[in-house]
């Protein structure tokens, strides 16, 4: 699979998942999650699903410091309603990254494990989305905004032809190349601007 050389370029998120460890997928149940596995989950990069990366990625990091998150001991609280905008597709990445689902999880295993009922929809809140500890019940509020990364002036033109099929071989590869600039901007140049994604410990 070929992708943007900047996508390795992203840092990754290391989990601690235990029922990795204890079922033997990974030594120690260690898991990596780079920003290539979350576009293959949403079959594409936009600045939605780097939006929702990054938020996990300094929502978590908020949470737990230096030390590794663990994996299926982590609630995501949405707070728009399944079906509305892009809420699934970010919901869809911070399940996949903390292993937080509704009632389509793992049941468990010895009365362990159990990753049902942490992921949560129209919850009321100021952000996006909040992550929250299982241990110790501290939460972080979340806020995504790329505003003030502006997509290239060129996608003006081009959008219409994309959409309705009239833009040629050049066109589209630029297309791409314009589309993915805007994405490495927000997780390369600007993932550091507090602008970007706002986090509220609480």
């Amino acid at each position: 699979m070929k992708t943007p050389d900047f996508f390795n370029e992203v840092t990754s998120i290391t989990m601690c998942d235990p029922l990795a460890g204890v079922l033997g997928a990974t030594e120690d149940g260690m898991i990596d999650y780079a920003y290539t596995d979350v576009v293959k989950l949403a079959g594409h990069s936009c600045p939605t699903v780097a939006g929702a990366y990054l938020m996990v990625q300094k929502g978590l990091k908020e949470l737990y410091g230096d030390e590794t998150p663990i994996r299926g001991e982590i609630k995501v609280l949405m707070n728009g309603k399944l079906g509305d905008g892009v809420v699934g597709i970010i919901a869809n990445v911070a399940s996949m990254i903390t292993g937080a689902t509704d009632i389509g999880g793992f049941h468990g295993l010895g009365g362990k494990f159990d990753r049902r009922q942490l992921l949560f929809y129209e919850i009321a809140m100021e952000g996006e989305m909040a992550l929250e500890r299982v241990d110790t019940l501290a939460r972080v509020i979340l806020t995504y905004n790329p505003s003030f990364i502006l997509p290239a002036p060129q996608m003006n033109a081009l959008l219409p032809l994309i959409v309705s099929g009239r833009a040629d071989d050049d066109a589209r590869v630029l297309f791409g190349i314009l589309w993915q600039d805007r994405v490495q901007r927000i997780l390369i140049e600007n993932k550091d601007d507090p602008r970007l994604v706002k986090c509220v410990l609480q």
